[in-house]
């Protein structure tokens, strides 16, 4: 079948979040922009990740925790792509997927989000004992590392599930991306945006990935008109070095990236759960080797000593 045949419909996965959905009618509507003779229908599907709520994610696991039930659409062919908050992808993809686009990154910095009797503040200065709540052991133990008279509690949900548990006075602050909020409309509850200084994102957030079959050259060509180069590079190089660190979306690895000059730049750092120990250093050279400098930035923090970290939280959390 040719790329340009109007007689396929395809379908898009989705989970049934409101951010999964409108991320995902996003990429609808662009891909009708570009392909006025397609059509684009959306199937939504329940992940695992969306049905347990009562327990923090570590605890769970996180191998394809918010992909599996879409990548067993598009291996079963019911499904013809699906898209996702590239953060929650698993670095390693099911034999037969591949990653087929990466669109253009928003912010991927960390946002503190806070009840209003604490408007005033900011992350430094938030009194000792404050209640902070996160689901993510990477921004856990960051913020422990920095500031280590906080208090810190899991918070689940969806995004405002979260913030009614907020608004409603069962925490002080809580941590959200800054690229949720924006697609949600909720740009005005970002209190701080927090430095990368202090909190280095997770691998890929800010950008959506679109997953499908690797043997499908029809869909591959249709989703190029997403594709954004510098995103894909800056992303591919943060995958790699986290698929080197053997480490998930619910290990404490963080990332920040940048291009200038046409020279990819990725900081990459490991701590420990408890935040005393962190690990952390960069590595620079061309886009076109963006993997080579997340597996050798990988290679430069193991020896410094995130691989007996990594080992030990593996250990803990029962996945090791």
């Amino acid at each position: 079948m040719s790329v340009s045949s109007p007689t396929r419909s395809i379908r898009i996965g989705s989970r049934k979040s409101q951010l999964a959905l409108v991320q995902t009618y996003w990429v609808q509507e662009e891909l009708q922009k570009h392909h006025p003779d397609r059509q684009f229908d959306v199937e939504t599907m329940s992940t695992q990740g969306d049905k347990i709520l009562d327990v923090a994610l570590a605890k769970i696991g996180d191998k394809g925790l918010f992909t599996k039930e879409l990548e067993n659409g598009m291996l079963d062919g019911s499904i013809d792509l699906a898209v996702h908050s590239l953060k929650d992808l698993p670095t390693n993809l099911p034999d037969g997927l591949i990653l087929g686009c990466v669109t253009e990154r928003v912010d991927p910095a960390d946002a503190l989000v806070v009840n209003e009797k604490n408007r005033a503040y900011e992350l430094a200065t938030l009194p000792p004992g404050s209640v902070i709540g996160t689901s993510s052991l990477r921004r856990l133990a960051q913020l422990r590392h920095h500031f280590p008279h906080l208090t810190f509690k899991d918070v689940r949900g969806n995004v405002n599930t979260r913030l009614a548990k907020l608004d409603a006075g069962e925490y002080d602050a809580i941590i959200l991306a800054v690229a949720g909020l924006q697609r949600l409309g909720l740009g005005e509850r970002v209190h701080q945006v927090i430095p990368a200084e202090i909190s280095l994102h997770a691998v890929g957030q800010g950008a959506l990935g679109i997953e499908c079959r690797a043997e499908d050259p029809e869909i591959l060509a249709v989703l190029k008109v997403l594709e954004h180069a510098p995103t894909r590079d800056r992303c591919y190089a943060e995958r790699a070095f986290l698929r080197e660190l053997e480490g998930g979306c619910q290990v404490p690895i963080g990332v920040n990236t940048s291009i200038d000059n046409d020279t990819l730049t990725l900081t990459g750092m490991v701590a420990s759960l408890d935040g005393k120990r962190l690990i952390k250093d960069s590595v620079s050279g061309s886009p076109s080797q963006a993997e080579e400098l997340g597996k050798e930035l990988a290679r430069k923090v193991r020896e410094a000593g995130a691989g007996e970290i990594l080992a030990e939280i593996f250990a803990e959390v029962g996945r090791g």
